[in-house]
């Protein structure tokens, strides 16, 4: 996952990372490395570290099939330290933490507070663009054509992939269309948001894993998305327009051409990321359940 990455957490801890301590372990059997625990303890509770402004999910790097092993540890380990709670946001039913540390949990007999928080969505893409248009309901489909042939019928449009060394131009760009897009944007763009997310294309495009998605008319930058392109997977992280072209629904078209794109790619799935907008279901997402997760750390119970 994305979010649990070294490049993503570094350029995270340095930004916001004040006031916890980080705890960061690395469980090993036979001396081997089975996974990674990248938390933070703040007020006698520990949490992965990240936050949910900025992380859209949250799980550990572990080895698949040693994820009890895993937990185990950790559990034991934040016992050993004296941590009373372990708080999880924004947690995905298929995560590690529901399969295995929640069942663990309970085994244990610690008190498990978990409740829906809110919701993401994806898309299982198909191999061609056809394929995809057709998983959408009859009126969903007229609509995204009739836009894309609206857009792309203009003379000088394209769309256009950003990524490597261009990921840093392209970002200034983004950077620029981001505030006039909404008013909620604007108000989240702050000076110090806008360095974090320089540090944090400059540290992902390390990795060769960010990339821009840009739409032009008459070779004008009208809208943007960035995303990210992880394990055959593309997460729509953000996207950006200028309010001047809102007629041409280049919001919805730059969407639509990056997942055409992802196709073209090959890529598996699209991950629409947080949020219940409602174009990510006119897009095709299916509704993912999110959950938060409280765990209160407390001596095994003694059965009798």
């Amino acid at each position: 996952m994305v979010f649990t990455l070294p490049a993503w957490l570094k350029v995270w801890w340095s930004h916001f990372g004040a006031g916890a301590e980080l705890y960061l372990r690395a469980v090993r059997r036979n001396g081997q490395i089975i996974g990674i625990a990248p938390l933070q303890i703040k007020n006698g509770a520990a949490s992965i570290t990240g936050s949910v402004d900025v992380c859209d999910y949250q799980d550990f790097i572990i080895v698949p099939g040693l994820e009890q092993d895993f937990y185990l540890a950790v559990l034991d380990d934040l016992l050993q330290k004296g941590i009373k709670g372990f708080h999880l946001e924004t947690v995905r039913p298929d995560s590690t933490i529901v399969t295995h540390l929640i069942p663990l949990a309970r085994e244990r007999g610690y008190p498990v507070n978990y409740l829906q928080v809110d919701v993401s969505s994806d898309i299982d893409l198909p191999p061609d663009w056809d394929g995809y248009l057709n998983t959408l309901d009859r009126k969903q489909r007229h609509e995204v054509r009739r836009k894309m042939r609206n857009f792309f019928e203009k003379k000088e449009t394209a769309y256009h992939t950003l990524s490597g060394k261009d990921a840093r131009e392209a970002l200034e760009i983004f950077l620029q269309l981001f505030p006039e897009s909404r008013d909620d944007k604007a108000e989240f763009m702050t000076p110090s948001m806008q360095v974090f997310f320089r540090e944090l294309t400059e540290s992902l495009a390390g990795i060769d894993i960010i990339r821009f998605g840009m739409l032009e008319f008459a070779q004008k930058p009208v809208a943007m998305v960035m995303y990210f392109d992880y394990n055959n997977t593309v997460y729509l992280y953000n996207s950006a327009y200028h309010p001047d072209y809102r007629t041409l629904s280049v919001g919805i078209v730059s969407k639509a051409s990056c997942i055409q794109n992802s196709i073209q790619s090959g890529k598996a799935r699209f991950d629409f990321l947080k949020g219940a907008e409602q174009y990510k279901y006119h897009l095709g997402g299916k509704e993912i359940p999110l959950y938060s997760c409280h765990i209160t750390l407390q001596p095994e119970r003694i059965l009798l």
